[in-house]
């Protein structure tokens, strides 16, 4: 039980503070009406406090110096984000320092002071990572309810952004937003077993990506699996993406990001059987579609591709 609440546990401290604006309805870059506008100018997020259930396209205009991404959480009921900022996130930030200090032992101990109930929380999907001034488009599936959003890249100095308050709350209203089901150009499936699964190349454009999430699981590092779409210049390493894409590296998932690489959205953490889409306009280059875990060569979690012109 330990185990599953630590696992779980380490998802958490992803955050940036959130700062209350009432979205609009914006189309840049999505022929869809009802688009949620999210934007991030510092460690904050400005969106709505409220959110119709249901399909929702949600526009990230990342317009601060920082790479981040946004994690929506499912709270178990009667849960708040006091309770995250009283309960969850001193450990997240303890366990953390333990590890910058080459102390895991102490690192666990810390987080198996996490409660139970965080057990229950519920990963509902997001952006993957967007780079500083860049924008990313995501369509998930959200259910009533109560939720956090949150971003845990790491500041230069090691501390989540999640513990510099990027992390807030809003709800999913019983009223169905009535939107349907983007309509996909291209196909991804990721799964603990065979990776991440996606052609080799494709033509340039704008186009509108399904994430199908045939499972999930917990990775070493203590979160699952995801997709995040990353530009990367020609003969760069790829083992440097894959080191700084595991956040328990001490150098990994933290400002700033290496500057061969461009991150471009994607979609966050989800259940298994789940399905969200992205949408990105992509120019002649390489690309790679790669997880936030350790070890992804191996593992098949990152998938290069070329995009023609």
């Amino acid at each position: 039980m330990l185990l599953i609440i630590v696992l779980s546990a380490f998802m958490l401290m992803q955050s940036c503070k959130i700062d209350k604006k009432q979205g609009q309805p914006n189309t840049v870059g999505v022929e869809k009406e009802n688009t949620v506008e999210i934007i991030s100018e510092k460690m904050d997020f400005q969106m709505p406090d409220t959110i119709s259930s249901g399909w929702n396209t949600f526009l990230y205009k990342n317009q601060s110096p920082q790479t981040h991404f946004f994690l929506f959480e499912k709270y178990p009921e009667g849960k708040t984000l006091a309770d995250a900022k009283s309960q969850v996130i001193p450990y997240f930030s303890s366990g953390l320092k333990q590890i910058n200090e080459g102390n895991l032992e102490k690192a666990m101990a810390e987080f198996g002071k996490l409660p139970k109930w965080y057990g229950n929380v519920e990963f509902s999907g997001g952006s993957g990572l967007v780079s500083a001034d860049k924008t990313s488009v995501t369509a998930v599936k959200l259910e009533p309810g109560y939720y956090l959003v949150e971003c845990y890249v790491k500041m230069s100095n090691g501390v989540f952004h999640t513990s510099m308050g990027m992390i807030d709350e809003f709800v999913v209203s019983d009223h169905k937003s009535g939107n349907k089901e983007l309509n996909p150009d291209f196909t991804i499936e990721i799964s603990s077993q065979d990776g991440i699964v996606f052609k080799d190349s494709i033509p340039s454009g704008k186009h509108t990506f399904l994430v199908t999430f045939k499972d999930q699981i917990v990775h070493e590092n203590f979160v699952g699996h995801d997709i995040n779409l990353v530009r990367f210049n020609e003969n760069v390493n790829l083992e440097k993406l894959e080191s700084w894409m595991n956040w328990v590296n001490p150098k990994g998932l933290i400002d700033p990001l290496p500057k061969e690489f461009t991150f471009m959205g994607g979609v966050n953490d989800m259940p298994a059987g789940s399905r969200g889409y992205f949408i990105a306009s992509l120019e002649p280059g390489q690309y790679a579609l790669v997880s936030e875990v350790p070890n992804t060569l191996s593992k098949n979690m990152l998938r290069t591709f070329v995009v023609s012109k």
